[in-house]
């Protein structure tokens, strides 16, 4: 059995006072562990966004009616509250376990060697933006699942998962500074690709606010906007997407470019090509709740292709640590002769 060291008092202050070099001290995470954190974290903001999405679709959006407790008078839901109130409270909760996935990313990257300053404060950026969305959750129940403050809502956790991402991807990196994989003109190209996307999840959100499905039973306000009109011009969007994304794929092929970023972009194309018809179907069969919450995740993976095309665009080379064996465990020379 292995012996707990007993702590003295200052030790214990100074845990309790900054524990993250403490634990850094006395932990190196393995660069596994450390990637594995970092994805943890991407992991769970998809995971949001569809439970999230599971809220309004099951008119649970106001199951607690109030915020940050469930009641007036209870942290948490309540029998008479219904399933309501068990699906909007669940969702609360899942909040936490975001909180735990980036509290270990922000844990394995501190405690990494060498500790790499760039990682933390990506790790500690999650972080706010985590503790602006909560706030901001709690307002869009305050006003009653007004529409705009549904779709900022939304936006900032799509912001959360692009700075997941990116801290996924520098775990494997090193903190050179970026050399290009590509010319400028395709580099332009991709980043016109990734505007066009992001205006088109944003003009989705227009269209969930316009449209069905408000998130309460209740008479939630809805965005003053003609939904079909909207819808189609989110249709138009996606098109848009579709015609850069072959462009760029065929650009990337035309100048030799390595296999990365032409993997993926392939694999952008074949998500915004399945998400088109799940959109299509959805506005066709009367915009059903199932097809609703699969678009709401093909909206996450469309992004998380879009992202990652931006960051195959480029490389940091890792450079190599020599970590001294300790004198023990050196090899003792060969005797001469």
């Amino acid at each position: 059995m292995v012996r707990v060291p007993k702590l003295t008092r200052a030790e214990v202050a100074q845990a309790l006072r900054n524990p993250l070099p403490y634990i850094a001290e006395r932990w190196t995470p393995r660069p596994q562990t450390v990637s594995r954190a970092a994805m943890s974290a991407v992991v769970m903001s998809v995971v949001l966004v569809v439970t999230g999405g599971a809220v309004r679709l099951t008119g649970s959006g106001l199951g607690c009616p109030t915020w940050p407790k469930c009641t007036d008078e209870s942290l948490t839901s309540t029998h008479e509250m219904g399933l309501h109130g068990v699906i909007e409270f669940g969702n609360r909760m899942l909040t936490y376990v975001l909180c735990a996935a980036v509290a270990w990313a922000i844990i394995a990257a501190r405690s990494a060697k060498p500790w790499r300053r760039s990682l933390t404060r990506l790790g500690w950026l999650q972080f706010w933006v985590v503790m602006g969305n909560a706030i901001l959750g709690g307002i869009v129940v305050l006003v009653g699942l007004n529409p705009y403050t549904v779709a900022a809502h939304f936006l900032l956790t799509t912001a959360l998962l692009t700075v997941a991402l990116v801290t996924w991807q520098r775990v494997r990196e090193g903190d050179e500074a970026p050399r290009p994989l590509v010319g400028k003109a395709v580099a332009q190209l991709a980043w016109l690709l990734a505007v066009a996307a992001g205006l088109l999840i944003a003009v989705g959100t227009v269209v969930t606010g316009a449209g069905r499905h408000a998130g309460d039973s209740s008479d939630v306000p809805r965005i003053p906007v003609d939904w079909k009109m909207v819808a189609q011009l989110h249709a138009d969007l996606a098109w848009v997407v579709v015609a850069l994304t072959v462009a760029l794929w065929f650009v990337l092929k035309a100048v030799d470019a390595p296999v990365g970023p032409r993997r993926r972009t392939r694999d952008l194309f074949l998500i915004v090509m399945a998400q088109g018809v799940v959109g299509y179907v959805q506005y066709f069969t009367d915009v059903p709740e199932i097809l609703v919450g699969v678009h709401m995740l093909g909206s996450c993976l469309v992004w998380i292709g879009v992202v990652r095309v931006l960051l195959s665009l480029r490389e940091r080379p890792v450079t190599a640590v020599r970590v001294p064996e300790p004198a023990d465990e050196r090899p003792e020379p060969a005797a001469a002769g």
